[in-house]
């Protein structure tokens, strides 16, 4: 049982780091990194299509990772 969870960890480990490498830059150059920061925190750009997509599988992926890091640490603590 728990070589399927470290397994499983292992999986969402390499999908979340695909999944991050997927995704463009919010900001890119020296324009980008002075105002980014505030169109993103007060949602001036919104994210569509394969952006939105991506965003919500990064979210999904890294909560499955979260939650398998700790039964896996559970396990091997039992």
């Amino acid at each position: 049982m728990d070589i399927t969870f470290k397994i499983l960890l292992i999986i969402f480990a390499l999908a979340l780091i695909a999944i991050v490498l997927l995704q463009k830059g919010k900001s890119a150059g020296l324009s980008g990194a002075i105002s980014g920061g505030a169109e993103h925190l007060f949602g001036k750009t919104k994210a569509r299509g394969l952006d939105l997509f991506l965003q919500r599988l990064t979210v999904a992926v890294a909560a499955g990772f979260f939650i398998l890091a700790l039964v896996v640490a559970y396990l091997v603590k039992v």
